[in-house]
């Protein structure tokens, strides 16, 4: 009887969920992050005549990073998402977004209960897993190498 129900909803689930077009997202995820890719490339071009090479990556993280926080608040993030898809989640801007984007839709909830409590809610697990497997690779290589 269980069974039956799970087929029964199995395919209720497969007629109302569209088929995706694999290859076309693919195609729009690789041209859409290489774009953004490529234009932290011109950045560096540019900026590594006037800059050494650690300022360079710094400056061009942080112009990527500052560009992805305005176009979501601005709303331009999520409709580029929409067209672009996952190549719009390239790490840098994507995580900027990430942060961005709860903090902009908690804000009716106030500054300090709203934004800076939701700000990092989908960031957040990022963060705690970068900077403890961080901690466990410097303590390894201190202690070993």
């Amino acid at each position: 009887m269980k069974q039956n129900k799970n087929q029964e909803y199995s395919k209720m689930v497969e007629q109302a969920s569209p088929n995706s077009p694999i290859f076309t997202n693919c195609l729009k995820a690789f041209f859409s992050g290489g774009f953004i890719c490529g234009i932290g490339q011109l950045l560096i071009i540019w900026l590594e005549k006037s800059f050494t090479a650690d300022e360079t990556a710094l400056l061009v993280s942080a112009i990527l990073i500052v560009a992805s926080a305005i176009l979501t608040g601005l709303g331009i993030y999520e409709k580029l998402g929409k067209v672009c898809g996952a190549g719009t989640i390239v790490p840098i801007t994507g995580f900027a977004n990430s942060v961005v984007s709860p903090a902009i839709e908690f804000k009716k909830e106030g500054y300090v209960l709203g934004m800076a409590a939701k700000m990092f809610l989908l960031a957040g697990p990022v963060i705690v897993y970068g900077t403890l497997s961080s901690m466990i690779i410097g303590l390894m290589y201190y202690f070993i190498g």
